[in-house]
């Protein structure tokens, strides 16, 4: 891994969140535009994509990356309303770069997931991870990472709503935002996500906490966690934090920076099986920050799987000094 891919990395992420937020701030006219509510994520899914895929392509040439979306409903549409808000939307970071750039840029994150564990080497991408919290306009994440041999090595995860100052509600949006990186044996660091040339602050969990104080973050859309399962398992550990909730993987920063102690997603039925991109980058800034991420078995989350986390069930992060005691409470609650 070389200087090269974390900071193209790095400014890859920042200009995504800068489309990103442009695109969040005009829902409405783009709304009214398509007539359908959820366009403006899928403007900024799309753009997001094709401005990371057009930064590795610019600093790497060939590269090989895992992400949500491709443009075939683009390209079938000839020139559509969406597909031209998409190509607007990335020219507002890429003076310039043609519709067909921006399709092609896209499809960079086309790559068979069945063929990952062959390769070796490749990125993963969510270019929106937390698309209700876009749409309200809260929090949401860009995420990028780099898996290689099955294990993240470098990650990258911009806040575009998430700030530096803590005391700031995560409903109310921040101007600035945050943008977290780390490699492996880096440890974490973060900086303003409207530059990423900016010295980067090291961070790091909280010590010195004791159980009955533990504060737990969790998704705001309880589709995604089991709300009621976290609440006996914090009831049972007599745990008295005040709880968050926030969409994305924002969640696992929070957790790194010690906001907060630990960030539970609990799977909501038995066969739900999580994907890479929505917890490669946050896990590794969680990990180098000092904390422990594993499933809900107390398993280190395996990556060496295509796009999914087929190993695992649900995912514990949380500081070394209350992780154990989470697993012990969830493996005797648990049905």
């Amino acid at each position: 891994m070389s200087s090269l891919e974390l900071a193209t990395a790095r400014h890859a992420v920042a200009d995504a969140c800068a489309v990103t937020r442009t695109v969040q701030q005009r829902l409405g006219a783009l709304q009214a535009l398509t007539k359908d509510d959820r366009s403006p994520v899928t403007v900024a899914d799309y753009a997001a994509q094709a401005v990371i895929g057009l930064r590795l392509g610019a600093a790497f040439g060939s590269f090989a990356m895992i992400g949500e979306e491709s443009a075939a409903a683009l390209r079938a549409q000839a020139g559509g309303e969406l597909a031209r808000a998409v190509a607007d939307a990335v020219r507002t970071v890429c003076p310039g770069v043609s519709d067909a750039a921006v399709l092609d840029a896209i499809d960079c994150g086309d790559h068979d997931p069945a063929q990952a564990t062959a390769i070796r080497r490749y990125w993963t991408l969510d270019p929106v991870d937390g698309t209700k919290g876009f749409l309200r306009g809260g929090q949401y994440a860009v995420s990028l990472a780099l898996i290689e041999d099955g294990t993240v090595t470098l990650g990258v995860l911009g806040c575009p709503n998430l700030g530096a100052d803590e005391t700031r509600a995560f409903d109310d949006p921040d101007p600035v935002g945050t943008l977290f990186h780390a490699q492996r044996g880096g440890g974490a660091w973060c900086g303003p996500a409207n530059d990423p040339a900016a010295p980067a602050t090291r961070i790091a969990i909280g010590t010195g906490r004791v159980l009955r104080d533990m504060r737990v973050c969790e998704s705001v859309e309880s589709g995604h966690s089991r709300h009621d399962f976290t609440s006996r398992i914090v009831a049972h550990l007599e745990a008295r934090g005040m709880p968050a909730r926030l969409d994305s993987q924002a969640k696992y920063a929070v957790v790194a920076r010690g906001q907060a102690d630990a960030y539970l997603r609990l799977p909501t039925s038995y066969g739900y099986v999580e994907k890479i991109w929505d917890h490669a980058a946050g896990k590794i800034v969680a990990e180098e920050a000092g904390a422990i991420v594993t499933d809900i078995e107390g398993k280190p989350l395996d990556f060496a799987h295509g796009a999914t986390l087929t190993q695992n069930r649900g995912v514990v992060c949380a500081t070394p000094a209350f992780h154990a005691a989470i697993i012990a409470a969830i493996d005797a609650l648990m049905p």
